[in-house]
């Protein structure tokens, strides 16, 4: 994502807007259609507000303990209508709980929680991950 690890930081992506018009972008250079948008712990800047503003593009969502999710109320997430699936690590004792707090607010959630895994849980427990990712894919329509 542009301005993390060795990427160079760019003005476009310092709004929710910009970050927004950056995932549109990216998207439609891929030829995607309703893809699923998967968005572990820093890529929450970009995805929460895109989920946001285009969630009817998205197939579905599955936040994995993503940041910003403070950003927005309750009514706000209440309005999206983007099946989700929501997935922590147990040990994921600070972000997964307190991003759990607001994504509740989601209409169309399910919520699952990977033992004996952090914050990465999909690099700890990558076979359950990949085993709630993909029945939540099979589900979607």
């Amino acid at each position: 994502l542009p301005g993390y690890g060795d990427s160079p930081p760019t003005g476009m992506v310092a709004t929710q807007q910009g970050r927004v018009a950056f995932l549109e972008h990216v998207l439609e250079e891929l030829g995607m259609q309703r893809p699923v948008l998967i968005s572990p712990s820093m890529s929450g800047r970009f995805a929460l507000p895109f989920l946001l503003a285009r969630g009817d593009r998205l197939a579905g969502f599955v936040p994995i303990a993503p940041v910003g999710t403070r950003d927005y109320t309750a009514g706000q997430y209440q309005q999206v209508q983007t099946p989700t699936l929501i997935l922590y690590g147990d040990r994921d004792t600070g972000l997964g709980h307190q991003a759990l707090q607001s994504l509740l607010h989601l209409p169309r959630h399910h919520v699952i929680v990977l033992p004996d895994a952090g914050h990465a849980c999909y690099l700890d427990k990558p076979g359950d991950f990949h085993r709630a990712l993909l029945g939540f894919l099979g589900q979607l329509q």
